[in-house]
């Protein structure tokens, strides 16, 4: 029996890839037939030799992990964002998606074995990481002064990267058609007639923790006094609660379904939604709504602190901060960049900024972890 080389194919690339297609084949041979297995034997040790090359050439590329954002954020980030920085700084990005409580929580697993190098946060979480030791010191880089002051960190351990504001997304179509007019206050959620037909985030969310401030604020309590933030949802905006969901892809897919049409949201969520040609609209309640931070810092301890450092700074860029303005919905950090026109209108930017509130993080992380297990008891149950 005579088996042909061509049976086995063989693309060999250090830089980027090894395919070997039937090596099984050529070692079963080997094994098989007495003559010609000196033939199979010089075409499995190349093969192998090639191997070790290849290895040897995967391990001095670096790999920097980076934990942020998924859903669109993450499909931006992916597709025009990371290439560019993997390009100039030679290294290879494993991006790990997630909301901001799990990435805090894979940080504490981690303690004293960083699997992560950079992070990108909620503001919320971001103060968390740093007054946790997770986030190490920015080293300087004159980029830093272009940052706004309302997103720099006193303890220059963590940066803004990025702004969007919390209120009500909902569906215009469904609106029109039953005569309702847009939502304008935070009381809504509360309107019997949005009942099983309203999504908001769990409180291990930020956008659902702002809902929980702003039902407390509008009976006069507020993060002081949250009290009447949870007798709220235990009550009427809980029976109106088709679910409390946190991940964003899933709230989209209960907007397309029809499911539901009001929903306590982000303004670059909302706008990535409207992007794909469905009917949303997005207000900021009469009462304001809240600021919520994009937030990065290399982590402590991380395995290429270099590369994290040089990432961080690569966010602040004015590329890169049109790029997430344009297409994650993102404000800008960078008070150099300069949003066109129609860009402007969908971001907080300029006069919009005066209309969201900013949280007291200080008083919220010292509760959030009493008011999550209530959450859990209470609300959710």
């Amino acid at each position: 029996m005579v088996v042909s080389p061509e049976v086995i194919t063989f693309r060999y690339d250090c830089r980027h890839r090894l395919n070997l297609t039937l090596i099984g084949t050529a070692l079963r041979m080997v094994a098989v037939f007495g003559r010609g297995w000196v033939m199979w034997a010089r075409v499995v040790g190349a093969a192998l030799v090639a191997l070790g090359c290849c290895g040897a050439a995967q391990a001095e590329e670096k790999t920097l992990y980076v934990a942020g954002f998924g859903g669109t954020y993450e499909q931006v980030m992916r597709r025009d964002v990371i290439p560019a920085f993997e390009k100039a700084n030679g290294v290879r990005v494993q991006y790990v998606s997630g909301n901001s409580t799990d990435t805090l929580a894979k940080l504490q697993a981690q303690r004293g074995n960083q699997q992560i190098d950079a992070i990108i946060v909620d503001d919320g979480p971001g103060y968390q990481a740093v007054s946790l030791g997770f986030c190490a010191q920015l080293e300087p880089g004159d980029i830093y002064n272009d940052v706004a002051s309302v997103m720099r960190f006193s303890s220059n351990k963590a940066v803004g990267i990025g702004l969007v504001g919390t209120g009500l997304a909902y569906n215009t179509k469904i609106f029109a058609e039953n005569g309702w007019p847009a939502p304008t206050s935070w009381a809504d959620l509360r309107d019997p007639k949005f009942k099983n037909r309203l999504i908001v985030p769990p409180i291990s969310n930020s956008y659902g923790l702002h809902a929980l401030i702003a039902q407390a604020e509008l009976a006069g309590g507020g993060v002081n006094n949250i009290e009447p933030g949870f007798k709220a949802f235990i009550g009427d905006v809980g029976q109106n609660a088709l679910a409390y969901e946190p991940s964003s892809a899933k709230m989209t897919e209960a907007f397309q379904s029809g499911q539901v049409v009001l929903a306590v949201w982000g303004s670059g969520r909302a706008q990535a939604l409207a992007d794909t040609g469905f009917p949303v609209g997005f207000v900021y309640p009469k009462e304001g709504g809240y600021a919520l931070g994009g937030v990065a810092c290399p982590v402590a301890g991380a395995k290429n602190p270099k590369e994290a450092q040089a990432f961080v700074r690569y966010m602040l860029s004015p590329p890169v901060q049109l790029v997430m303005a344009t297409s994650a919905g993102n404000g800008p950090a960078n008070v150099t960049v300069k949003l066109p026109p129609d860009v402007a209108a969908k971001v907080p930017y300029g006069d919009d900024i005066r209309t969201i509130k900013a949280v007291d993080w200080d008083v919220v992380n010292a509760k959030r972890e009493e008011w999550t297990k209530r959450w859990n008891r209470e609300v959710e149950r």
